[in-house]
Formats: C-alpha cells, structure tokens, sequence
C-alpha cells in the first residue's frame, strides 16, 4: 500500500530535532494489491483498530511529557500529530469510499483538526495511493468486454491519479484522441453502503434528540449523493451538460465524454492538460493571473448555477486544473445537485438581497432562508445562520473588488459553521450539509490563491444571460 504507514513515521525527526518537516506523501508508490475491504463490521473493525492507535500515540506523548521540558513538548506533540496524520491517511487510503471522502472534507476545515492531519489529508484529494492494474484491468474487462489493450491504441497502467472511489489512466484511442478513463475501485459502492449504516449506527445515541430526523434527513441526502457518485453514467451526463454551457471565450474547460466507452464504473473522457493548484502556485504566479483564475472560477460556479440550473458540490483543488495558457479545467462532477424547483423559487426570493446587500432586504433574505431550513426565528441557531448567510453572500454585494486573501475573514465561515457543529445544531433541511460544504470549498480555493474580484459583476452579467425576470422586486432596487 504505497509506502507503508511504518516507513513513513519513520521518516520522521527523532526528538532531538528541533524541525517537524511539512510531511509530503511522494508520488512514488507501489500500487495496493489488497481490493477495498467491504462488510459491515470488517470496516468497522478496522475503524476501530485505527481509533486505538491513535489513542495510543497520543498517551505516549502524554507519559513522555512528564518527564520533558515544555519546548520539548511542544515538539513531541507535533510529532504526534503527524505519525497520527499517517495512521489517518495510510487507513483512509486503504478502505477508500465515504470514509476518504469524509477525509476530503476535513482538509477544507483548519480547526477541526490539528495543521498537520489537514496537511496530510489535503493529499486524499489527488494523492492517494493508487489500486494495483490487476485489479482495475479485470474492472475493465467486465465492463467494457474486452481487454484495456484491445479497446484502446495505448493504455497506461500506472494512474496518473487516485482518490476515493477510483484512479484515473491516460490511453489513447483508436481514433486518436488522448482520453483519461476514470475507473472505479472493485466493491466501492458496497462501501460507500457499509460505512453509511455503520454511521448511523454510532450515531444512534443522538437518536432521542429534537434535531435526529433533522440530521438524520441531511445524512441521507449526503449518502444519496454518495452513492450517485459512484454511477459514472450519471457523472458522463452531467459532463456533457456542463460543457455545453461554455465556449471558448470564458476560458473555461470541460472534458468531452466517449459514450461507447464509458459505464457505471468506468468513465472515458477527454485528457486536459494542466497543473493542480499547488503546481500552479509553486510557481509564484502574479496577483492579475491569480486574479484571472479566480474570475473563471466565479464564471463557471455562476453558469452552473443560473443557466445550468446545477450546483457542483466537490469544489476542491483536485477537481480543478489551471491550463499552460491560463485557462480554467474543470475535470469531476461526480458529485453534483440539480437545483430543484423549490430551491430555485428560494433563490429567486433572496436575489435582491443578494443584489444589493440592503440590511432590510439581508434580514428578510435570512428569515426565508431558515424557515426554508426549518430553524426557527430568534433562537442561537437562528442568529448563527444568519451570520454564516451574511458571511456567504458578502462578496456578492460588495462594491468593487473582493480580497479573499484575508485570513480572518475565511476564519469567520469556518468559526460559524463549527460553532454550529459544537452547539448541535442540526435541525436543517436535508440539503444544508453538502451546499455548506459547497460555500467553504470554494472560499477555501479563493483564499488559497489571495484572489480579489469583482463578484457582482460577474454574477450580474450570469444572471443578464439567462433572463431573469426581476420585475417582482423592481422597486426595492
């Protein structure tokens, strides 16, 4: 399993080094010949093994505390922290499906967990270590009928990529074109199942809550959407609709999609070239290219949304490719939601407050916002959803140029929203989970790269495209 999880620990400092080197998972791995593991209680087993070990690491910190300096403390708990982050990782890697997805969505949240357990899950995203071929190759020949080297002119059996339900190839077809074929690990569905039934399971104790239909709604949805993560059919349409909405001039990249080539679990579509966030900004870019990236960004989350009528809920630097000419790819729509009808009709309810950023307009917005999550008016959870909307809509209705490179105020999302975890506050509709995770990914991207843009106009000019009649509200403008 890539390098194993002793070998990276042991890469670590010994206490009498005075530097904990930011820890990088190398792309150098021997691919796993072990398939997921899938059942129940064999994962659950596992989970539990892990939780053990990591109780462990930290009460050996703890005894050795008593008998160290506090520099050499400090030290030590760093240390923890990372041989913890490579137990994490190394179990994530290995029974993959929900359980590294969960492991994604950790990495948007710097507080929720100690700096180097983010750092290293920040990898999951593009970084895991990949599925050994004979295991994706009988993949191939079950879906598609045939070997790998007879369907394509070339196929490459080392993945370029690798992440929670599948490792992506470079081939070439027939015909020509270069193409990436997404293919899904063996038995992922049936683990992204088991984790989920395990979830509500050690969650059950919550089940004489007020809020347990609520939250238990809202982990359903997630699971839902999960699950059609793992159809690949469902992702090739949702690509092909996307890239329809674009053309040449938005700078905006969306790979085609070869039906005859594509299945639940495999996905053939065309290679884009490019380099992932962290390649692009190890090259120093200056603040106008980091700017001009941020805007595609902005375009295409607006087009999705108002012509679209789509949110992409994996905003995450894994998803994302920044192009030799400066152009935006956009290359995973796995996990995807079309915008329902009442969905819709909330937006269309908020748009002016949006708009303009009124106070009066804002409260009102926030009030048709809770009730349509179903928190009621006047309570703590009801002033933190209000906050957290303001937090999310600010850059809208700003004036001008908006700096998402001010660390604090990224730091207000995130405080609100675990402010709400802690408080337990999960009376919500079923959809508030996955469209939080939404907000903080993308702000989590705009302040990676210290963008600063003029949102309104963009969004004004999405919304001017598809029409939309604001007559209803014309005199509040």
């Amino acid at each position: 399993m890539a390098l194993t999880t002793s070998e990276l620990i042991a890469a670590l400092p010994s206490s009498d080094d005075n530097r904990v080197p930011a820890l990088r998972v190398e792309k150098r791995q021997v691919a796993s010949l072990v398939p997921v593991p899938v059942g129940r209680w064999k994962r659950m087993s596992l989970l539990s093994s892990l939780q053990a070990k990591v109780a462990a690491g930290y009460l050996f910190h703890w005894c050795r505390g008593w008998f160290s300096s506090e520099a050499a403390q400090k030290q030590s708990l760093a240390e923890a922290h990372w041989r913890n982050a490579i137990r994490v990782f190394d179990s994530m890697s290995y029974l993959r499906g929900a359980v590294m997805k969960i492991g994604q969505m950790l990495a948007h949240f710097p507080d929720v967990a100690p700096k180097e357990f983010i750092d290293t899950l920040g990898q999951l995203h593009f970084n895991a270590p990949p599925m050994h071929w004979s295991l994706l190759r009988e993949m191939v020949i079950n879906e598609l009928g045939d070997e790998p080297e007879n369907l394509f002119a070339e196929f490459d059996q080392q993945a370029f990529a690798a992440a929670s339900l599948g490792q992506v190839h470079r081939a070439r077809l027939k015909t020509g074109e270069e193409v990436a074929v997404k293919i899904q690990y063996p038995g992922i569905a049936q683990s992204i199942r088991d984790d989920f039934k395990n979830l509500f399971l050690l969650l059950f104790p919550l089940s004489v809550s007020k809020d347990w239909e609520s939250l238990k709604e809202q982990l359903n949805e997630l699971r839902k959407l999960t699950e059609l993560e793992a159809n690949y059919e469902v992702e090739a349409a949702t690509l092909t609709h996307v890239r329809s909405l674009f053309n040449d001039s938005d700078g905006i990249v969306v790979p085609r999609v070869f039906p005859h080539l594509c299945t639940q679990r495999i996905l053939t579509m065309e290679f884009i070239p490019g380099k992932s966030l962290d390649e692009y900004l190890a090259g120093q870019p200056f603040q106008a290219e980091r700017n001009t990236v941020a805007r595609r960004i902005f375009r295409a989350y607006y087009r999705m949304w108002y012509t679209g009528r789509l949110h992409q809920l994996d905003f995450h630097p894994g998803n994302l490719l920044i192009l030799e000419d400066g152009r935006l790819g956009m290359i995973d729509f796995g996990m995807s939601m079309p915008i329902d009808h009442d969905l819709w009709e909330l937006y269309y309810s908020i748009d002016a407050a949006l708009t303009t950023g009124r106070r009066e307009l804002v409260s009102a917005a926030v009030q048709r916002w809770c009730n349509f999550l179903h928190i009621e008016n006047g309570q703590e959870q009801w002033q933190l959803a209000q906050k957290l909307a303001e937090w999310e809509w600010r850059p809208r209705y700003h004036s001008g140029e908006y700096n998402f490179g001010i660390e604090s105020d990224y730091q207000q999302g995130v405080d609100l929203f675990l402010q709400i975890v802690r408080n337990r506050y999960f009376r919500a509709h079923s959809s508030t989970v996955v469209n939080t995770r939404l907000h903080l990914g993308y702000r989590a991207l705009l302040y990676r790269l210290r963008a600063k843009v003029d949102v309104a106009s963009i969004a004004e000019q999405e919304v001017a495209a598809t029409g939309w009649d604001r007559s209803a509200y014309a005199p509040l403008l």
